[in-house]
């Protein structure tokens, strides 16, 4: 017998027959001798409808109030459960993120669990009962309700799983697993059976939308195995697991790509000590992600050229705050530009091979694409191109590193 927790998304309980498919598949786990954590999303397009109330309400809206509002979608969905699978013949109970409670700080709209008291869930559990937890939701210190912002009922899953010492988390989709690339672009992508925590962040944090980011980085720190399955099929998916447990570490494990990319250049910003600090540091203080930066140096060594690239939706922000500090800075032009795509190969077995990144360079030089910004970790090397030639640039790099399923 083993407990695991599982999670099913909005496209999974999207109605109520998809809420019934659900409890069918809960109960065959549960009829195989298993106890059973189930997190819910609110229903597909759900959260989206409550989001646009508040708006209509208020465009300065007090965050307490919307989490109150958009919390509701899961309540709904974990009732709806609870409700689907009494009529199946199993006993199963639905607890509200305040009841169990789960915990969290008081940053309204994007808050952080800070702990899950599992004594009342777990003697519940040991008596057989389904537990049918809403996700995305928790309690503020002061007793009201917050939410973890978007996707965060993948955090609410493994949080749980850990707090649980679960044997495993599945994370139930509209996808079967996790694939070397996009499939919708690479028609050659293969399914994988196995992917370390360490490279499943890098694609999430790189585009790939399957994990959220902050779910397998809990998921990591906490040693939680966690599968990726689809909703729809009776197939296994992908286990995201220690890198231990992967015998034969592929150079290249996967391609990310991101559209949500803007590029900014500031031209002759003086080369003193202190400058990057005076255009990254109010960034920083308004909250902007700065992902990749490049310096050019000019030969006089007086002046240089910065590039950074932000998320789309940081761009105009990004440009105020900058023009706001130019007399602080000192810099001659700002040049911004948003028809840009991040490009990331990612793989842990890159640690041991040389040549990885020349790779990766030659096949885009082969294709005539040039390469406007470059980054690099242990694991990971990220080039920023021309939106144009995303498709191109994935399938050849995906070709090139030996990818493509026979």
């Amino acid at each position: 017998m083993a407990l695991i927790v599982q999670k099913f998304g909005g496209t999974s309980v999207a109605d109520v027959n998809r809420i019934k498919a659900v409890a069918q598949r809960v109960k065959s786990e549960v009829d195989a001798g298993h106890q059973i954590a189930v997190v819910v999303s609110a229903m597909a397009g759900v959260t989206n409808q409550l989001v646009g109330y508040v708006d209509d309400i208020s465009k300065l809206y007090d965050a307490r109030e919307y989490d109150a509002v958009v919390a509701s979608g899961e309540q709904v969905t974990s009732g709806l459960l609870a409700l689907a699978l009494q009529d199946i013949g199993v006993s199963a109970r639905s607890w509200q993120g305040w009841q169990i409670p789960i915990h969290t700080n008081d940053v309204h709209a994007k808050a952080r669990i800070t702990g899950i008291d599992t004594d009342k869930i777990q003697a519940r559990l040991q008596e057989g009962e389904v537990v049918v937890v809403p996700g995305f939701q928790g309690v503020a210190p002061d007793g009201r309700i917050t939410t973890l912002g978007r996707g965060g009922s993948d955090t609410s899953a493994v949080a749980l799983a850990a707090a649980l010492k679960a044997h495993r988390c599945d994370i139930y989709t509209d996808v079967d697993g996790v694939y070397t690339c996009d499939p919708r672009i690479v028609t050659k992508a293969r399914k994988l059976s196995k992917i370390t925590y360490e490279e499943m962040l890098e694609m999430a944090s790189q585009g790939a939308k399957v994990l959220q980011t902050r779910a397998v980085e809990m998921a990591m720190n906490h040693g939680v195995r966690t599968e990726v399955r689809s909703s729809f099929s009776a197939e296994r998916g992908t286990l995201v697991v220690n890198e231990e447990e992967i015998v034969e570490k592929q150079v290249v494990s996967g391609i990310a790509y991101s559209r949500d990319e803007a590029k900014i250049t500031l031209v002759r910003v003086a080369d003193r000590p202190g400058v990057a600090a005076s255009i990254f540091g109010p960034l920083a203080e308004a909250s902007v992600n700065v992902d990749m930066i490049v310096q050019n140096v000019s030969a006089d060594g007086k002046a240089t050229d910065m590039t950074f690239t932000v998320t789309k939706s940081d761009l105009e922000r990004t440009k105020s705050i900058i023009q706001s500090k130019k007399a602080e800075i000192g810099y001659e032009d700002l040049v911004a530009k948003d028809g840009v795509v991040k490009i990331s190969i990612i793989g842990v077995g890159m640690r041991s091979h040389a040549g990885v990144a020349q790779t990766m360079f030659q096949t885009l030089a082969d294709k005539g694409i040039n390469i406007q910004v470059i980054s690099t970790s242990e694991i990971k090397v990220s080039v920023l191109i021309a939106e144009e030639y995303t498709e191109l640039a994935v399938r050849a790099l995906h070709t090139a590193y030996g990818l493509d399923a026979a």
